[in-house]
C-alpha cells in the first residue's frame, strides 16, 4: 500500500509518494509547462524534498522521475536567465544564485540514503545535473531519450555541478569533449560512456531504479568516499594533461577567436575544480559561471539562438484565428537554380510539385538538377535509393501550364534569369482561374518589389513574397514579404508553408532591397570598399572570420556573383530609390571586376581563383588592380567596420519599417547571412556595445570612411534617450 506525502500541501511542481518498502517516488511535474524545466519554484520544492528524505524515518531511499511522459527535465528555463545582463546582475550575484541551486543537489547526494534517477525521456542541462547528483541512473531505451550538458551552446557552463561531477564520473578525457560540444547522447552511447548505469525498457524503468535503491542502502557518490581519485587523473601531472588542456586550449582559441568565453571557462573550471575535493570544485564552478551569466554573449545567444529562434519556428508572427492548412500541390514557375531548389525542398517535405518552365527541355533540366542533388545526398547516406525515387516521383516537370490545375500554392521563381517569365506568369494565371479561396501566389524576387500586379490575377490579397535567402540547404531562413494588399489569411498560409518546409521564417515589408539583401550589401560592399582603399585582401577575409562571420566579404561576393550585384544596382538606379541602395562606395569595384570578366565562382573566377582540382585562393592580380597601403589597418578596425556596417543598416531597416520586429532583424542576419552568433545579431551587437558608445564609434568611422557610417536619426535618438531595441526582461 502506498503512503502519499500530504504534510506539505504547497507542492505544485512535483509529487512525493512513499511505498510500503520505504522508497519515495518523486515525480517532477512543473506546473503550467508542457515539459519539465528547472525553475526557482521547482528548486525550492526539491530543497524541501531533500529535507523530508533526510528526516523521515519511513523513507529509506528515493527514485526521481518525471511526471510528464515527454521528457525527464529539459534543463533550465532560459527566460529566467536572459534578463540578467540588462538588469545589471554582477558576476558575484550570478555566482551566488547558481551556487544556491547547486547546493540543493549537493544536499541530495549527501542525504545519507540511496537516490536513483529513472530517466523517462530527455535529460539535458540542469535536468541531467539532477541525474548526476543521484547515486544511480537508469535511462529509458528510446532514441529520443538523450542526455547531455548543452550549456556551452547558450554561452554558459553547467552550473549545477556538471563540470565537476561528469569528469569525476567518467574521467576528464571523456568528459571534456561532451562539455565543450554540448552534444546530446543517445541511450547506447550514454551507457558505453558511463553517463548512465543501465538502459531498460519503459515498463522496467521505475522498478529497476526501485530495486537498486532497496539493494544499496549505504550508497554514496564515488567522490565522497575516502581515497577517491578522478579516473585518469587530474591537473598538470595527469598523463592526458597536454592533450586535454594544452591542445584543447589551442583548439578553442583557434575555433572561437576568443569571441565565446564559455568554452574557456569550462576548461578552466574542469582544470581547477577537479584538483580539489568536490565542494571546492563546486565553488570553482560557480566562480566561473558568474561572469558568463553577467556578460553579454550568453544573453545574445540565449535571446536570439534559442528564445527568438524558437518563437519564429513556432510561427510567432502568424495571425491568430486562421485555421492551419498544409500545402498539398505546389506549382513552381521557373526551373532554374532557385526554382529547382524550392521544388526539391518541397518534395522532401512530402509535397507534390509541378515544376513549370517555358520549354519542356528547361523543365526537365531543372528536374535533372534535383536528381543530381538527391543522388549526392544518397551517396552521403542522408537518404536511401527508395527515398530518392519517391521524392523524384513527387515532381512533375512540364511546359504544359494545364498541369498547374489543382495547385493550392504557386511560387514564381528565377524571375531574374528566365527571359520568358512574363509569359510564363500569364499562362499560369490563366490555368489557375479555378482555385480555392485559400490559394496563395508567392513571388520570390529577392530585391525588387512584389507589388506589381500578376497579369490577369483577380485577387491581389492572395499575393505575397517568399525570399529563399540561399539555395544552400544549410541556410534555413525564408523572408516572408508582405505586399501592399497581402491579407492576414495569405500571411498565415505562407508561414504555414515555410514551417512545412522545415525552414524558419521572418516577416518583412515590401521595400526596395527587402531586409537581408540590404544588410548583405552593407557587408560585402564594405569589403569591396576596403579593397579599393588598398587594404590587403587576405587581411579583409581573415579579419571577417576572426570577427565570427561565416564567410569573408570577398568570398561571399564570389558565391553570389557580381552580375547579380550589378543587376541590383541597376534596379535601384532605375527605380530612383534611396542613393544608399545604389551602393556608390562598391560600384567602381563591381564595374572593374565585371570588365575583367571575374564575376565569381559560377563564372570560374572572381576575387578568388577556383582551380579545377577544387578549393579556392585569392586572385594574385588583386594587388595590381588595387595597390596595397603601406600601413595596413589593424585587424580590430576591420572587424569593427564590418560589424558596424551591418548593424547600421539593420537599424535603418527597423526605423524604416522594412522589418517590423527587432527579433526578426537579428534572427535574419544570423540565420540567413552568417552574422556572428556571439553578437546575437546586428541590433544585439549595438546593445552589446551600448547605444551611446556605438553611435560615437560610427561617428568616428564616418569621419574617416564616409557618410554611410553616420547614425540615422532614429538611432541617434535612441543613443540619447537610452531606449534599447529590446525590452528589458526580468531576471528570475
Amino acid at each position: 500500500m502506498t503512503q502519499t506525502f500530504v504534510s506539505h500541501p504547497m507542492f505544485k511542481n512535483l509529487r512525493f509518494e512513499v511505498d510500503a518498502d520505504g522508497v519515495a517516488l518523486i515525480s517532477l511535474d512543473v506546473a503550467d509547462r508542457p515539459m519539465n524545466v528547472i525553475t526557482p519554484a521547482l528548486l525550492a520544492e526539491l530543497r524541501e524534498v531533500v529535507t523530508q528524505i533526510v528526516l523521515r524515518e519511513d523513507v529509506h531511499g528515493a527514485v526521481i522521475t518525471s511526471g510528464k511522459n515527454n521528457a525527464f527535465v529539459a534543463g533550465a528555463d532560459l527566460k529566467d536567465f536572459v534578463g540578467a545582463y540588462a538588469q545589471g546582475v554582477t558576476p558575484a550575484q550570478a555566482a551566488t544564485t547558481i551556487a544556491e541551486g547547486a547546493q540543493i543537489l549537493r544536499d541530495l547526494e549527501r542525504c545519507g540514503k540511496p537516490v536513483a534517477a529513472a530517466i523517462n525521456g530527455l535529460a539535458l542541462g540542469g535536468g541531467y545535473e539532477v541525474c548526476l547528483a543521484c547515486h544511480y541512473r537508469v535511462l529509458f531505451d528510446d532514441r529520443r531519450a538523450v542526455v547531455g550538458l548543452p550549456e556551452v551552446t547558450v554561452g554558459l557552463l553547467p552550473g549545477g555541478g556538471g563540470t565537476q561531477r561528469l569528469p569525476r564520473l567518467i574521467g576528464i578525457e571523456r568528459a571534456l569533449p561532451l562539455l565543450l560540444s554540448g552534444r546530446h547522447v543517445g541511450p547506447d552511447e550514454a551507457l558505453s560512456l558511463g553517463l548512465v548505469d543501465a538502459v531498460v525498457a519503459a515498463a522496467d524503468l521505475v522498478p529497476n531504479a526501485r530495486r537498486w535503491v532497496l539493494d544499496h542502502p549505504g550508497a554514496q557518490q564515488p567522490w565522497d568516499i575516502k581515497g577517491y581519485r578522478v579516473p585518469g587523473g587530474a591537473g598538470a601531472l595527469a598523463a592526458h594533461a597536454n592533450g586535454s588542456f594544452g591542445a584543447t586550449l589551442a583548439q578553442i582559441r583557434r575555433d572561437t577567436n576568443d569571441n565565446y568565453p564559455a568554452p574557456l571557462a569550462i576548461l578552466a573550471a574542469v582544470y581547477e575544480g577537479t584538483q580539489l575535493p568536490i565542494d571546492g570544485g563546486l565553488h570553482v564552478e560557480s566562480k566561473f559561471f558568474g561572469p558568463l551569466l553577467a556578460g553579454p554573449v550568453a544573453r545574445n545567444l540565449m535571446r536570439t539562438m534559442f528564445l527568438n529562434l524558437g518563437a519564429a519556428q513556432k510561427l510567432a508572427r502568424r495571425p491568430a484565428g486562421i485555421p492551419r492548412q498544409r500545402v498539398q500541390r505546389l506549382g513552381v514557375l521557373g526551373a532554374g537554380t532557385t526554382g529547382s531548389t524550392i521544388a526539391r525542398i518541397a518534395a522532401t517535405s512530402d509535397i507534390d510539385v509541378v515544376l513549370i518552365d517555358a520549354t519542356q527541355t528547361a523543365a526537365e533540366a531543372g528536374k535533372a538538377r534535383i536528381a543530381e542533388q538527391l543522388a549526392q545526398d544518397q551517396a552521403s547516406g542522408l537518404n536511401t535509393s527508395a527515398t530518392t525515387e519517391a521524392r523524384l516521383a513527387r515532381i512533375t516537370a512540364s511546359a504544359d501550364f494545364a498541369q498547374l490545375r489543382g495547385c493550392d500554392f504557386v511560387i514564381e521563381a528565377d524571375l531574374d534569369n528566365c527571359a520568358e517569365m512574363a509569359d510564363c506568369v500569364a499562362h499560369a494565371a490563366d490555368a489557375l482561374r479555378d482555385v480555392p479561396e485559400s490559394f496563395v501566389w508567392a513571388r520570390s524576387a529577392s530585391t525588387s518589389s512584389i507589388n506589381g500586379p500578376v497579369k490577369d490575377w483577380r485577387d491581389p490579397q492572395q499575393i505575397i513574397g517568399l525570399h529563399f535567402v540561399s539555395t544552400d540547404k544549410n541556410v534555413p531562413l525564408v523572408e516572408v514579404v508582405l505586399g501592399a494588399d497581402s491579407s492576414a489569411a495569405t500571411l498565415a498560409r505562407a508561414l504555414d508553408f515555410v514551417q512545412q518546409l522545415r525552414k524558419t521564417p521572418i516577416v518583412v515589408h515590401d521595400r526596395p532591397g527587402l531586409y537581408t539583401s540590404r544588410i548583405l550589401w552593407a557587408y560585402i560592399d564594405e569589403g569591396m570598399a576596403m579593397l579599393a582603399e588598398g587594404v590587403a585582401p587576405a587581411l579583409i577575409e581573415n579579419a571577417a572570420r576572426q570577427a565570427g562571420f561565416a564567410r569573408g566579404p570577398l568570398e561571399l561576393t564570389d558565391e553570389i556573383s557580381l552580375d547579380v550585384q550589378k543587376r541590383a544596382i541597376d534596379q535601384a538606379m532605375a527605380g530612383a530609390t534611396c542613393a544608399r541602395l545604389v551602393r556608390g562606395h562598391a560600384q567602381p569595384v563591381i564595374e572593374r571586376m565585371l570588365a575583367l570578366g571575374r564575376l565569381g565562382r559560377a563564372h570560374g573566377a572572381g576575387f578568388h581563383d577556383f582551380p579545377e582540382a577544387g578549393g579556392k585562393r585569392l586572385w594574385l592580380g588583386l594587388s595590381k588592380e588595387y595597390p596595397l597601403l603601406t600601413d595596413q589597418p589593424a585587424v580590430d578596425e576591420i572587424k569593427q567596420r564590418l560589424l558596424c556596417a551591418q548593424a547600421l543598416e539593420a537599424a535603418r531597416c527597423v526605423e524604416e519599417g522594412v522589418v517590423p520586429e527587432v527579433a526578426d532583424a537579428d534572427l535574419g542576419a544570423v540565420l540567413g547571412l552568417g552574422h556572428p552568433t556571439w553578437t546575437g545579431g546586428p541590433l544585439s551587437y549595438i546593445e552589446t556595445l551600448g547605444l551611446k558608445p556605438f553611435a560615437a564609434i560610427c561617428d568616428s568611422l564616418s569621419e574617416r570612411y564616409g557618410e554611410r557610417f553616420r547614425p540615422s536619426a532614429g538611432l541617434r535618438a535612441r543613443s540619447q534617450t537610452g531606449i534599447p531595441f529590446y525590452e528589458i526582461t526580468q531576471h528570475g
